[in-house]
């Protein structure tokens, strides 16, 4: 019997190819019509978090280029409550997640569904960025979100039905969050998280001159090294890339700054945005402070808040439950996408919650 399934993806990927040879397609519209596939290697992160839904990674087999964090019981996701879907690109623009799993653990845990930029690392894979030997390469936030949204109306998916398309959220580490304001300007955005991040100032960092490295400036590493501005523990060598709409692990140098992979972004960028942004910096220890204080200053045009603890540029990926990382971003998202007002509370009115949490600091515009 012939499986129809591969031949059918074949012919949809060369009618997409053909638009985009024809000129008939934009970056932010086109939207591959992925088939529902198959779960693979199902496997708890910690306890499965501290949220209402026990969270677990998985693969897919309709997108080998991603893992997905997503609570592990579906059914109660109908109706009214339905999954918002959030697209996430890693530090230093690796190929892998495995540095971040505590944090986007935790965060799926509260009912959100992550799918992050590389393929599902091998069990006890502890290298933290790169594809597993063997595991497909590449991937971007936009077919994150192309996949989701296909899911959502395919028939055969699980994901049929339960996930909220209106609510759409890209957020990254390091050079992931610039992978994620990249995309920021895609209309379906509803906000954008910047973790440990910012645009290169005049694509220099102060002091170094020409920046060489990470989207906080860090100098370019020597061969060999970690990539700059990578998750904590990242691999040797964890590969950037190169495809718009989140640059794609595994390809070539696109310039910004000289760490492969890196979006060639400037800071006047930052005009695109049109949907909240929330930049969560390290500090002043973090070498991503200063580009990330100063995209703060310059957004002027929508509302945008930052918040600071004196953790450096590795934040709080690696503890348990992703530590105060997971508990700013859940409560961004949850005021953003699920309308929770207790959560906003951190974010609003004079002073914000959050700056009454020890520790923090915090500004903000166009927020009451």
């Amino acid at each position: 019997m012939v499986n129809s399934k591969p031949t059918a993806l074949l012919a949809a990927a060369s009618l997409l190819t053909a638009f985009a040879m024809a000129g008939l397609s934009s970056p932010w519209t086109v939207t591959a019509t992925a088939a529902a596939g198959e779960d693979s290697g199902e496997r708890t992160v910690e306890d499965g978090g501290t949220g209402p839904y026990k969270a677990i990674m998985v693969g897919d087999s309709s997108l080998p280029t991603h893992t997905i964090y997503r609570p592990k019981d579906l059914s109660a996701f109908s109706g009214r409550t339905k999954l918002p879907i959030l697209a996430w690109g890693n530090g230093g623009c690796a190929n892998s997640s495995r540095s971040h799993q505590n944090y986007l653990s935790e965060i799926a845990s509260h009912g959100f569904l992550i799918v992050a930029i590389g393929p599902l690392p091998a069990p006890g894979d502890g290298r933290g960025g790169g594809a597993p030997a063997g595991g497909p390469s590449g991937g971007t936030l936009l077919q994150a979100i192309n996949w989701a949204i296909a899911q959502n109306s395919d028939n055969a998916s699980p994901y049929k039905g339960k996930l909220d398309v209106s609510k759409v959220a890209v957020f990254g580490h390091s050079c992931g969050g610039l992978q994620a304001l990249e995309v920021s300007g895609d209309p379906r955005v509803s906000t954008t998280l910047v973790v440990d991040s910012g645009i290169l100032i005049n694509g220099q960092v102060p002091g170094r001159g020409n920046a060489g490295g990470a989207p906080g400036g860090a100098p370019a590493a020597a061969p060999g090294a970690g990539a700059p501005g990578g998750a904590p523990g990242a691999a040797p060598g964890a590969p950037g890339g190169g495809a718009p709409g989140g640059a794609r692990a595994g390809g070539g140098a696109r310039g910004g700054g000289g760490l492969t992979g890196m979006p060639p972004l400037t800071k006047e960028h930052l005009a695109k945005l049109h949907a909240p942004v929330f930049y969560l910096l390290g500090g002043k220890t973090d070498i991503a402070y200063e580009n990330g204080m100063d995209d703060f200053m310059r957004i002027d045009k929508v509302p945008v808040f930052v918040a600071n603890k004196d953790v450096g540029h590795g934040g709080t990926f690696g503890q348990p439950h992703g530590s105060d990382w997971a508990m700013a971003s859940v409560a961004w998202l949850k005021w953003q996408l699920k309308g929770d007002a207790e959560a906003g509370k951190l974010f609003t009115g004079n002073p914000p919650g959050l700056s009454k949490i020890e520790g923090w600091t915090v500004d903000k515009k166009n927020i009451r």
